[in-house]
């Protein structure tokens, strides 16, 4: 079988690698980018939603927002009906990263998928979207407490 996984897991590192360098400009940590473009595409999201949007564990997502708004990047603020609920929305200091880590990953996605036809990149998408829907399954098992058989 081949090592398609593998090819993922060096891909994501390379483009993680690339970003945390590139992003140091922005004062932004390993990781801290995923966050922020997600809030920022999402205002007013909760940190649960996030964190599963994000595939990490609540714990992981509370640190990294917790950066977010100490560095000034992020703001919390009360839901209207339900106090307990914080909203998470880009500060105007978000907002400028943001539109740097956009284009940054626009021109990511054109380096990435140089040479691959239209209908390949479709294609690459609609099966790497059927992969990461069968680990999900698998990730929600683990969560739990379960463990998987082998």
């Amino acid at each position: 079988m081949k090592e398609i996984l593998r090819e993922v897991g060096m891909i994501a590192r390379v483009l993680d690698s690339i970003s945390n360098i590139e992003f140091k400009e922005l004062e932004l940590t390993k990781g801290q980018y995923l966050y922020l473009v997600r809030i920022y595409e999402n205002p007013g999201i909760i940190q649960e939603k996030l964190s599963e949007m994000i595939k990490v564990d609540r714990t992981t997502a509370a640190r990294a927002i917790q950066k977010l708004e100490i560095q000034g990047f992020i703001e919390k603020k009360d839901d209207e009906t339900n106090k307990k609920i914080k909203r998470l929305f880009t500060t105007e200091k978000g907002k400028q990263a943001y539109s740097f880590l956009k284009r940054e990953g626009d021109h990511t996605d054109l380096v990435a998928l140089a040479g691959l036809s239209e209908k390949e990149t479709e294609v690459l998408f609609q099966l790497l979207q059927r992969v990461r829907k069968n680990v999900e399954v698998e990730w929600e098992y683990v969560k739990k407490g379960n463990k998987r058989e082998y």
